[in-house]
């Protein structure tokens, strides 16, 4: 087979022999696929063939990027669905875009050079940060389905861009904390000032009047810090007295508001200390933990909610006169009757009527194959019909579908609570009542002792002793180990998993889809005839350009153009090549074209296509699925951890002791049925084993259910996904080796806030009750040390892929 050469506009590998060429840059470059050298060539005609020289990464390939349908685009032309999104005044319009197949900041200037050259554009300007395009052109001149094909003809795609409503409001929550905090600083520091203008230690020597005025001063400083700033704090303890629940905001709410007390009546009587400077310190330190918590808390939720589309935009919905009509997907209603040509998504659950197809499940099945269809057989929304038309009668939409079981483990994975942090939060709970206990016991002393005093102390105590850093222990370093982990791929859909981690003793994976990388690749060629290895694998090439089916992908592309391609689903392809007729597909099949037996399969491993024409067979195709690359060293992981390694496959070939020689697994087991699979497990269980489960497939999801941690991959079932505990949304195995560093990393930083949480607030109470400690001092304190719990949680982001 002819040595691999790199696409000179997307990188990926492409056969010399199956090369495009174009003049770039005055020298002949080789493409891959005839998109790649279409966009190429737009790009020069547009002058801007300077962009090749400036990019720091190559180009996304225009083929990989999502379908786009004339039809589909001209229903963004309709005024009812531009509304949402677009504002027009005066035949000007503006909109936001996303745009996908961004790579580099030369890929900004690309777009925004080439969308300015067109008439009726005004203004075109990329966000490289979120890859958001705003454009504003005239309606008149140009239509906004014009625009997106013209950024599709330079090698991206554009979608309209509207904000959900969790965005929305996640940016506004956001805003208004980053406000409260601004404005708690700014006037902290002024109130900052005015009060050490009092204190005795300065030796001012203020006059009475400057003095007081100085005082109502701070006053006035601190109310919006109270009342605007602190108005959560206020809020939360409200709530959780008319439930009967304490949390820190009884106890920050009292030392506010105590701090603030006792400023008035200091300034009211111009007599003591005025502690406004330990109010607006309390406050702000304590929101500036809070705002680093949600800034935290937000990595994990923007990156779950960033979830690509899998549904299409638009359908073909079919009218009671048989025509077909194109209507976007929100105007779909259950009862419909939909036809979906070959290459498109199914947008909704439902029911062959008519039509004969392959439909790729890969989606909710994780098997790599696609199944045949038929009349009468179920459709899932967001799989791919194949090969021939299909008739279908929805039955599901949005919710009740199949797919949207996906979207709500999110849901899940935002409401549980593990163990450890429960515990924290009784222990906090717990530890707050003492306090208060404490706190009033101290003053009933101190009153006795010196009750000018009293206040005073008690004040300290309760703003010292804040259970802030312990409530902070936990959750912080979960969500902020749980958000690194989102951004490797690895998506925890579970509260226990990573305390969990830390008991695995024995790991159990699947083979298809897991260890290897569930997708057929092409890995021998055997000729039959008198042709060599390369002019059968440009005539099988030419006939497998025509199809959708992922074994066509192993074949890569041919200048060879091959007519009058028919498909029969399950079976092959047959068509015309250089003015023979040729078929490839299963030996049967083809063997018929000129009734002539088949050649026996050389070998049981693999699967095997036959080529052949109407007198003789031509050569054979051995494809077989690849081995992941980062499978050794995830099993090298396990082993360095002392793990026993299980390889337990529903895959009866010889393939399964192929893996397990290539990984060096000694225990690997092929032919399980899930029943077989279930009692290893338990088998293990009752030898008093902690078993990780790593699968994909149906015959995978007793094990995932039964067992201590259970992991899906991303191509995974829905019910795989569903059950498993964590899902590994990148499929890359090499994220489980980070999240094993990640999950040891955070049992420690969760025992070092704890640790430091628990000493300091041991420590202080004394202290503070002898009356040692001024609230000044403990507001510093007390912020302090929830903002070292924070920034040491903030310690788990610095993971890298």
């Amino acid at each position: 087979m002819a040595t691999p050469v790199s696409c000179f506009h997307c990188g990926l590998p492409v056969l010399t022999g199956n090369a495009y060429t174009a003049v770039v840059l005055k020298e002949e470059r080789i493409f891959c696929c005839p998109g790649c050298q279409a966009v190429a060539q737009t790009i020069i005609a547009g002058g801007l063939e300077s962009y090749y020289q400036h990019r720091s990464e190559p180009s996304a390939n225009p083929e990989a990027l999502p379908g786009v349908l004339p039809d589909e685009l001209l229903l963004l032309d309709r005024e009812d669905i531009q509304k949402p999104f677009v504002s027009t005044s005066d035949n000007i319009s503006q909109t936001r875009l996303l745009i996908e197949g961004i790579t580099c900041a030369a890929c900004g200037w690309l777009i925004e050079k080439h969308l300015k050259q067109l008439p009726g554009v005004l203004e075109a300007t990329l966000n490289l940060s979120n890859h958001r395009l705003f454009i504003s052109w005239d309606a008149e001149q140009v239509a906004l389905s014009d625009l997106m094909k013209t950024i599709r003809h330079i090698g991206y795609a554009a979608h309209p861009w509207q904000p959900d409503k969790v965005s929305e409001q996640m940016q506004a929550d956001n805003r208004r904390a980053l406000r409260k905090l601004g404005v708690a600083g700014l006037l902290w520091m002024q109130v900052m000032m005015a009060s050490m203008a009092t204190w005795p230690e300065f030796n001012l020597d203020l006059s009475a009047g400057m003095d007081g005025l100085l005082r109502w001063t701070s006053l006035i400083l601190t109310t919006p810090i109270v009342f605007y700033c602190s108005s959560e704090f206020f809020t939360g303890a409200l709530r959780d007295l008319r439930t009967r629940h304490l949390t820190m905001d009884v106890s920050v709410s009292l030392a506010i508001a105590g701090a603030y007390a006792a400023g008035i009546w200091s300034t009211v009587t111009g007599q003591g200390d005025l502690y406004f400077d330990a109010a607006g310190m309390f406050a702000l330190f304590l929101l500036s933990g809070r705002y680093l918590e949600r800034r935290a808390r937000e990595r994990t939720t923007a990156a779950t909610t960033q979830l690509v589309n899998l549904l299409p935009a638009s359908c073909l919905r079919l009218t009671a006169e048989g025509n077909s009509e194109r209507i976007l997907l929100s105007e779909l209603q259950q009862g419909d009757q939909l036809l979906v040509p070959p290459g498109n998504l199914i947008p909704a659950d439902g029911r062959i009527l008519s039509g004969q197809s392959s439909v790729d499940e890969s989606l909710l099945t994780g098997e790599y194959l696609p199944l045949t269809k038929q009349p009468g057989d179920t459709v899932a929304a967001g799989t791919l019909n194949i090969e021939g038309p299909l008739t279908i009668d929805v039955v599901a939409l949005g919710e009740a579908t199949q797919l949207s079981a996906i979207v709500r483990l999110l849901e899940r994975a935002q409401s549980l609570k593990p163990r450890l942090a429960e515990l924290a939060d009784t222990v906090a709970q717990w530890f707050l009542i003492s306090v208060l206990l404490i706190a009033a016991i101290v003053g009933l002393v101190w009153w006795q002792i010196d009750p000018s005093r009293a206040f005073w102390v008690v004040l300290s105590l309760l703003v010292a002793t804040c259970p802030c850093a312990l409530s902070l222990a936990t959750p912080t370093a979960l969500t902020t180990a749980t958000g690194s982990l989102h951004k490797l791929g690895l998506l925890i859909t579970k509260g226990h998993v990573l305390e969990s981690f830390q008991k695995v003793d024995t790991v159990i994976f699947d083979k298809t889809g897991t260890l290897t990388e569930g997708k057929l690749t092409l890995k021998r060629i055997l000729p039959l005839a008198q042709l060599n290895e390369h002019d059968c694998h440009q005539l099988a090439a030419a006939l497998e350009s025509h199809s959708e089916h992922p074994i066509a992908r192993a074949f890569g592309r041919t200048q060879l153009a091959a007519h009058n391609v028919s498909s029969a689903p399950g079976l092959g392809l047959e068509g015309t090549v250089q003015g023979q007729q040729l078929r490839i597909g299963r030996p049967d099949y083809v063997s018929a074209l000129g009734d002539y037996p088949a050649p026996a399969m050389p070998s049981a491993e693999g699967q095997w296509l036959l080529l052949g024409d109407h007198q003789q067979a031509l050569a054979w195709f051995a494809l077989d699925d690849q081995l992941r690359a980062d499978a050794p060293a995830l099993l090298d992981a396990c082993r360095a951890r002392g793990w026993h390694v299980l390889l337990l496959s529903g895959d009866s070939s010889p393939m399964v002791q192929h893996i397990a020689q290539q990984l060096q697994i000694e225990d690997a087991r092929g032919g399980l049925t899930p029943d077989d699979k279930l009692n290893v497990l338990k088998d293990l269980h009752s030898q008093g084993r902690h078993v990780l489960m790593l699968g994909d497939g149906v015959n995978d999801v007793p094990v995932l259910a039964a067992a201590d941690i259970s992991i899906a991959m991303g191509s995974a079932t829905d019910l795989a996904k569903t059950t498993a505990d964590a899902i590994l949304l990148s499929n890359r195995l090499s994220s489980l080796v980070s999240a094993l560093s990640v999950a040891k990393k955070t049992r420690r930083v969760i025992i070092e806030n704890l640790g430091w949480a628990t000493l300091y607030n041991g420590l202080v109470i004394p202290f503070a009750a002898v009356g040692w400690v001024t609230p000044g001092w403990a507001a510093l304190g007390m912020s302090v040390s929830s903002l070292l719990v924070v920034l040491n949680a903030l310690r788990l982001t610095r993971f890298s892929e």
